[in-house]
């Protein structure tokens, strides 16, 4: 409804046209594309956790190849379609204003919650359109507090399952008023400030480094070629050259680039003409990397729970356990058959499915996958 009533006011083609001039100087700047990176970050959910944990409970056999597909055109979609609702009305403002578009479009928080607001009032029957647009503020901000709760819960609940199942829903409400209390500094006179130096530097550089560590952990550490096995047995075929060249090469490499860039090229948080004093940008930056120092913390602990020399337990923790695999017995088949007896050696055995699901036959298909991997990885060096 936002969408429509937008592009039907006067003067809203002046905002969809400067939505839709490029700017190409604008490419050479590198926080045009650390923000575009976290953008998609935020919009996907990508590195937040809530992407695996909803994923976690799909079946075995969920065609997650049709579903990334689907979730990132979906993604693009809603993000174009919401730029022309945002620029028709800011288009609107500025022919009432008598002002140019870029006066009264503004980056950042302000954005959603002083000027679209302000434009809203501006409206016939304002009343009803201010309260549309806040409902939809509402309902976006529950949907992704559902993805965050969801992550928080089960990644504990599956820590400590003995003691937090049974009481799920305690637990739950528990991390709820939790995180409502510690919103409630957001709602002080100097909240937007707040808002503004947890979104410069909560998920920053840190979700980054989380991103990058996992695409190196996955496709170093755990290694390409079993990765590609375990989505073979789930779907029937393996991931085509430009994922696996995405996973090893362009992603981290993509990356990492911008993280240097954006450590050499580091600038103050600012909010208007308001520059943050230096122990809030400590803060920040603390609170940037308590993320990261999750990951050394948990290869301590790792290591530590191992036996033998450092040596032995830093290979130790390295190599997946002896059980994983499939979380279900019904689905251990192929190359996990072996687990289940206690061998010491997967067997090559794989099971052969029809691309979109359904099982045909077993063969002894991993080590010809594992030979068409080495291949394909090998034209790409």
């Amino acid at each position: 409804m936002l969408l429509v009533r937008g592009v039907t006011l006067p003067g809203a083609w002046k905002g969809i046209q400067f939505y839709l001039t490029p700017q190409f100087h604008h490419l050479l700047s590198s926080k045009v594309w650390i923000e575009a990176a976290l953008q998609i970050f935020y919009s996907l959910g990508v590195g937040f956790g809530g992407l695996l944990t909803f994923a976690s409970y799909n079946t075995f056999h969920q065609n997650i190849y049709r579903d990334t597909f689907i979730v990132t055109l979906g993604n693009a979609i809603t993000s174009i379609l919401a730029g022309f609702a945002i620029f028709s009305v800011l288009g609107y403002m500025s022919q009432e204003l008598g002002v140019p578009v870029d006066q009264v479009a503004k980056a950042g928080p302000g954005l959603a919650f002083v000027v679209y607001p302000q434009a809203m009032t501006m409206l016939p029957l304002s009343p009803f359109w201010s309260f549309l647009f806040f409902f939809m503020l509402l309902t976006l901000g529950l949907d992704s507090q559902f993805a965050f709760l969801e992550t928080i819960v089960t990644a504990v609940t599956d820590e400590f399952p003995y003691y937090l199942r049974p009481k799920k829903a305690v637990f739950s409400g528990l991390i709820c008023v939790a995180m409502y209390l510690m919103g409630l500094v957001l709602t002080t006179d100097g909240g937007m400030y707040w808002l503004v130096l947890l979104d410069d530097y909560s998920a920053s550089f840190g979700l980054m480094v989380v991103v990058i560590t996992t695409c190196l952990a996955v496709t170093r550490v755990y290694g390409i070629q079993r990765f590609c096995r375990d989505i073979h047995m789930m779907l029937g075929f393996k991931p085509g050259l430009y994922f696996r060249a995405c996973w090893l090469f362009l992603s981290p490499a993509t990356l990492l680039a911008l993280l240097v860039y954006s450590i050499v090229k580091y600038q103050p948080s600012e909010y208007g003409s308001y520059r943050f004093p230096a122990w809030a940008e400590l803060l920040g930056i603390l609170m940037g990397l308590l993320s990261c120092l999750m990951i050394p913390a948990g290869m301590l602990v790792a290591v530590l729970r191992e036996e033998g020399s450092l040596w032995e337990r830093l290979q130790q923790a390295s190599r997946p356990a002896m059980d994983w695999g499939p979380s279900l017995e019904e689905n251990r088949t192929g190359m996990y058959v072996a687990t289940l007896a206690g061998s010491q050696s997967p067997k090559p055995l794989m099971v052969h499915m029809r691309k979109y699901g359904g099982i045909t036959s077993f063969e002894n298909t991993a080590i010809e996958v594992d030979r068409e991997i080495a291949e394909e990885e090998e034209s790409m060096m």
